[in-house]
């Protein structure tokens, strides 16, 4: 009697532990990796106490980053849902200055190319969400840190009234002929799309000693720095201001002659192909609703909202628009070449020093 006196109290107490984590788990790294069966209530129940989630995203605001965050308020009313648009760099300066001054305004990071530096700084946390079950093993890290939420293409945009499409360049060898000479732009300060990823790229594909030979001929055709997005280059495009801009979001200069610019998109084989992700900041001041936008990002429900946003979801199960689909290489017969966040990040340093030396003046 005795004995099962005690086993039913061991019991009991378990529970009781099991229900104080589901209610409200003493840390970040807790309810990040929570996979009890009430962890969805659990989480529901935090986020009401919370009340507010924070997102700093590389998403244009309007395009995506308004509708997917209206989504998730209109899913879960009582979170506040506040966001801040910037490219990459910005993006990380940001959540890195808060993270060492301990005041975390951001509680989710999300976009391309910030993971790896976020992660050596040590202000990452790790979570689990069961939303990645259906996602290739290459679009989240096996330890838990970022999950891919959109892929991108990238290559060229030209001005079609200065442009005729027969005679845009269409090879990497192309862009060497004379004739592009101070017609040729890019983003120059940017991580994902512009000059650092089209060098680092160039370098995977064609190894060090081709790159940086490549890298000197195209110098001489005195690209144009743009220290913008590649969006903003895409603009300066359609004004005329630049005939050809390298390196941009492909799917920008296609959605935009669907409403009548002068601007095509050109790819360019092999087609860069790289993956934004989101990250959960270790400080985060709202871990519960945090992971509930975590879920929900990579949701189908949500996917689908980044696909009528006319982005490439990450999700195996929702495809793009068919209006996208001549720029995606899988449905236009193109290769294609995979940039990992991990490859940029080791290869920044090379490449950001080939950039200078280059392109620096020009």
């Amino acid at each position: 009697m005795r004995a099962i006196t005690t086993l039913a109290c061991a019991g009991l107490v378990a529970g009781l532990l099991s229900g104080t984590l589901a209610a409200k788990a003493a840390t970040v790294a807790e309810i990040a990796q929570y996979t009890g069966a009430d962890r969805e209530q659990m989480l529901i129940e935090g986020a009401k106490t919370e009340g507010k989630v924070v997102l700093y995203s590389a998403m244009i605001e309007d395009q995506a980053l308004r509708p997917i965050t209206d989504a998730f308020r209109k899913k879960y009313p009582f979170i506040e849902t506040d966001f801040w648009r910037a490219d990459t760099r910005e993006l990380i300066n940001k959540a890195l200055a808060e993270a060492r001054g301990r005041a975390v305004v951001g509680d989710l990071v999300e976009g391309g190319g910030v993971s790896q530096a976020l992660l050596k700084a040590g202000v990452l946390q790790a979570f689990k969400t069961q939303a990645l079950a259906p996602y290739e093993k290459d679009m989240y890290d096996e330890k838990g840190y970022w999950a891919a939420t959109r892929v991108s293409y990238f290559g060229l945009a030209y001005n079609t009234r200065l442009i005729p499409a027969a005679e845009a360049p269409k090879s990497y060898e192309d862009l060497l002929d004379p004739k592009w000479k101070g017609k040729l732009c890019w983003s120059s300060t940017v991580e994902t799309g512009g000059a650092l990823m089209q060098i680092t790229f160039l370098r995977l594909v064609m190894g060090e000693e081709k790159a940086e030979d490549y890298l000197k001929a195209l110098s001489a055709q005195k690209l144009i720095n743009h220290t913008t997005s590649p969006r903003e280059v895409v603009n300066k495009v359609m004004q005329g201001e630049c005939p050809v801009a390298l390196t941009i979001f492909l799917h920008h200069p296609l959605i935009s002659a669907a409403k009548g610019a002068t601007v095509a998109p050109q790819p360019i084989e092999p087609v860069i192909n790289n993956a934004s992700v989101i990250t959960l900041m270790k400080g985060t001041q709202h871990p519960h609703a945090a992971m509930l936008f975590i879920d929900f990002l990579l949701s189908k429900e949500a996917q689908q909202v980044l696909e009528k946003a006319e982005y490439f979801p990450a999700h195996p199960d929702v495809a793009p628009t068919k209006s996208l689909e001549s720029i995606v290489p899988s449905k236009a017969g193109l290769k294609s070449r995979f940039l990992s966040e991990e490859y940029m990040f080791t290869a920044r340093n090379r490449s950001i020093e080939l950039q200078k030396k280059y392109f620096q003046s020009q």
